[in-house]
Formats: C-alpha cells, structure tokens, sequence
C-alpha cells in the first residue's frame, strides 16, 4: 500500500501562490498515477491535475490551466503542485491522490484521471 502526506496549504490572499507537496512511501513503484483531487465545502471531489509516470502525460482542469502545475520528482517520491494567481473559488482541501492503473475520465472540466488512493489532506483558502 502507498502512504500519502500532503503539506504546504494555508491562507493566502487572492492573487497569490502556494505550493502543495506530498511525499509518497511504501509500495511506490506500483503506483503510475499521482495528481490532486480537491473538495470544497458542499460540493463534490473533483480531480484537479494529474500526472503519469508511463507516458509523462500530465492533464488539468480547465479552470486552473494556465495558473497550476503539477511535477514529479520520483528520486524523492515527491509530487508537487505549483498554484498561481489563486482565487476564492480555489478554496478547499487538497487531496493528494495515487493508483496503478491509468484510466481517463472525461468531466465537464476536461479531462481527469481515476484514483483508488488518498492521503488526509491539507487546507488552502483564498481569502481577503
């Protein structure tokens, strides 16, 4: 089984930045999928970028394209997500998310990959 631990959320400002990481241990080789999933109050768990270790692929949601990256470091079991010029509406718990099998959904937000593993998660709010 894959361990996750999720660090880096907070309080920040509209317009500013923030970098989650979450730190992967146990049976890490079976996992080929690791992204984020997020969940704000009163609304549904939904993907928010992904990567894949078999073909490098990467996909977001469309509303934060262009404002959030997600990378991999896989000497350190480590994957990160940059979020710029965050808003409001990007107010939620993160969830960093893994599985071994790399399977695409299809949501009103574009694209999203299937997880069968989550860590506990950590709070970003986006607030004045």
């Amino acid at each position: 089984q894959v361990q996750l631990v999720e660090s880096g959320g907070g309080l920040v400002q509209p317009g500013g930045s923030l970098r989650l990481s979450c730190l992967a241990s146990g049976s890490t080789a079976d996992v080929d999928v690791i992204g984020w999933v997020r969940q704000a109050p009163g609304r549904e768990r939904e993907g928010v970028a992904c990567s894949a270790r078999s073909d490098g692929m990467t996909y977001y949601i469309d509303s934060v394209k262009g404002r959030f990256t997600i990378s991999r470091d896989n000497a350190k079991n480590t994957v990160y997500l940059q979020m710029n010029n965050l808003q409001p509406e990007d107010t939620a718990v993160y969830y960093c998310a893994t599985s071994a099998t790399y399977v695409l959904v299809t949501t009103p937000e574009g694209e999203s990959c299937e997880f069968d593993r989550w860590g506990q998660g950590t709070q970003v709010t986006v607030s004045s």
